[in-house]
């Protein structure tokens, strides 16, 4: 399976603009530029395509595993932070914070941690990233 995405950029890092689309069309020249990814521009940046897909990428990994422990849950909600640090290497994302409250009917908190690391460990984007990744998983009651 693959997916596509691609960027237009047009100019220099500074004051040049840049598009983003996606294949799937729910991108579709979106804009992005030096202010939205390192200031507070409007329009989105690679760091936070990457958040909304780990956060995706990791409530879908958690309910399929809850799936194989026998377990529904009736909401999850992620939340994904990715940090952007400039190393001696250069910018790098250096870590994605994982947030997740869960209401998960007949599980117990152990069961719950378990299968919430689990699913952190599994996620796919989770193991592209060369990244520390942290997780603070609740449950609600």
């Amino acid at each position: 399976m693959q997916r596509k995405a691609s960027a237009v950029w047009h100019g220099d890092l500074k004051s040049g603009k840049g598009t983003i689309s996606t294949a799937s069309g729910v991108l579709k020249e979106t804009q992005y530029s030096f202010s939205t990814r390192f200031e507070n521009g409007v329009g989105t940046n690679p760091e936070e395509l990457i958040a909304a897909a780990h956060a995706g990428c990791f409530a879908m990994a958690f309910s399929a595993e809850l799936g194989k422990a026998g377990f529904t849950p009736s909401a999850i909600h992620a939340t994904a932070t990715v940090t952007l640090d400039k190393t001696d290497a250069g910018w790098t994302v250096t870590e994605s914070h994982l947030d997740m409250t869960a209401k998960i009917p007949g599980i117990d908190q152990a069961k719950f941690t378990e299968i919430s690391n689990g699913a952190k460990a599994g996620c796919p984007i989770s193991r592209l990233l060369n990244a520390k990744v942290t997780l603070n998983a609740k449950l609600e009651g």
